[in-house]
């Protein structure tokens, strides 16, 4: 049977406590061709006799939340390309934590326009982080929805695939899947919840089992996201399945395994104020390269990633500013600082206030005094600098980055293997830099992600929930 399924999706996890906003310019943009090859599995048997249709798919670092604008040209193009139907289905690649600015429930909003246009008919399958939010208007529009089961997320392409076969076959059966959703009043920063560790690794590992048995199609988990203040951001659990008793028993087993876990969910790493993360960094004997996260300005979630906090606390240390420890800070976005240092020669002697333009918390711009130590072009950050001040290596980046991988530090001439220190703007190391720390802390540090969930001013949150309120509890009023 020929099957005709667009894909399209905006893909973007906001902070709404960041001052960031999250515009055009922050996006990349596919579309035709480009958009289809980013699926290796269109060419497999399952695949095969599909007319796979790409509309748009616009995906972007963690950030602040959306411009209203944006968002609406690029659900308007989805939408448009719907009406050029009819379709026997759509395959929705996106986060599930996009907050848009004056609106609610952004990826709901998404769905209904999408039903709005093709009607009720058509199967609509969702393939999203495990770090979004599953609303009841999403789960309603719908069919299939799935999650990553990894975090750090190394199944990413996996999941897009899974929520692809299971769309194709779910329209060659002809059957519309049962489904079940249990909202599990929990809300968690990815920073407690990574399947490296209990008990996110042993909840995670029920799903293959669960999804195994007769009358399951796919079971998921969603951890929530902790950064954003509307009524949606919670745990989750969906179940569909070919047997509606089959996926509310799975949905519901789940969700009980979830509530269970909730007090034994810590931190994946020491934690400390930045202050005792660097007095662990230097102690003397302290293994080496030793990694501190500065959490906080984590833009790998939302942050602003120019809060200058982390930094102020490193260039207070003499053995740092007297060369006696090598470090790097990595980063500061701030693309007028680059652009009034970058073109100077490698070796100068540069004088620049950076940080603190867009998230102005104290300590605000810093004056940064020392050389340009080298020049580069990233993928990711655009053009970037590095200054060196005695031992340390500050990146400045023009576009916001997450310092995750190792070439990204070599492009700015630092091999992190020699280095006694890094910072870097993120939470829980990403897959190259966990295994190339020797020891590493999270710091506790101020900014839109702060991992201190009760420091957060939530007002629209569904309350009770859990660890902000005692009284928290799980009913189970499966959907």
């Amino acid at each position: 049977m020929s099957l005709r399924i667009a894909v399209c999706g905006i893909h973007i996890e906001s902070s709404t406590f960041s001052p960031h906003l999250s515009g055009t310019a922050d996006f990349d943009v596919t579309r035709g061709q480009a958009l289809l090859d980013r699926y290796d599995w269109l060419g497999d048997p399952w695949a095969a006799e599909v007319e796979w249709v790409p509309l748009v798919h616009a995906r972007a670092l963690p950030g602040g939340a959306v411009e209203p604008a944006a968002y609406d040209a690029w659900r308007e193009e989805i939408v448009q390309g719907l009406a050029d139907g009819p379709f026997d289905g759509v395959l929705l690649d996106f986060h599930g934590a996009m907050s848009v600015v004056g609106r609610e429930d952004a990826e709901g909003d998404l769905i209904t326009a999408i039903r709005g246009v093709i009607g009720p008919e058509p199967m609509v399958s969702a393939a999203m982080d495990l770090h979004g939010n599953v609303s009841p208007t999403l789960f309603a529009g719908c069919d299939l929805l799935t999650c990553y089961r990894t975090a750090p997320h190394v199944d990413v392409w996996e999941t897009r695939e899974r929520a692809a076969r299971n769309l194709v076959e779910a329209l060659r059966r002809g059957e519309r899947p049962h489904k079940t959703l249990v909202h599990v009043p929990v809300l968690l920063p990815g920073e407690m919840t990574s399947t490296r560790v209990e008990p996110a690794r042993s909840l995670y590992a029920r799903i293959p089992d669960v999804e195994a048995r007769p009358g399951v199609i796919d079971a998921a988990i969603w951890i929530g996201f902790a950064w954003a203040d509307e009524p949606r951001c919670t745990g989750a659990v969906v179940a569909t399945g070919t047997d509606a008793a089959a996926a509310e028993q799975a949905a519901r087993e789940l969700g009980q395994a979830f509530w269970d876990a909730r007090d034994d969910f810590a931190f994946v790493a020491p934690t400390g104020s930045m202050d005792e993360c660097l007095d662990a960094a230097l102690k003397e004997g302290a293994a080496r390269p030793y990694f501190i996260s500065d959490s906080g300005d984590n833009p790998g979630a939302g942050g602003a990633d120019d809060v200058t906090f982390a930094l102020e606390r490193m260039l207070a240390r003499p053995e740092i500013r007297d060369g006696s420890v090598r470090a790097v800070y990595a980063s500061l976005f701030d693309p007028e600082a680059v652009a009034a240092v970058g073109h100077l020669p490698v070796g100068a002697p540069v004088s620049v206030r950076a940080g603190g333009r867009v998230d102005a918390r104290d300590p605000g711009p810093l004056l940064l005094e020392g050389s340009l130590e080298a020049i580069a072009d990233d993928p990711d950050g655009g053009r970037v600098v590095s200054v060196r001040i005695g031992g340390l290596s500050v990146f400045l980046t023009s576009r916001r980055m997450q310092y995750r991988l190792l070439e990204s530090y070599r492009l700015l001439g630092v091999e992190v293997s020699s280095v006694d220190v890094v910072t870097v703007k993120i939470g829980y190391l990403e897959p190259e830099l966990y295994e190339a720390a020797a020891d590493w802390m999270l710091a506790l540090t101020p900014g839109g992600v702060d991992q201190d969930l009760h420091r957060l001013p939530y007002r629209n949150l569904k309350r009770p929930i859990f660890p902000l309120d005692e009284d928290a509890a799980l009913t189970f009023d499966p959907r």
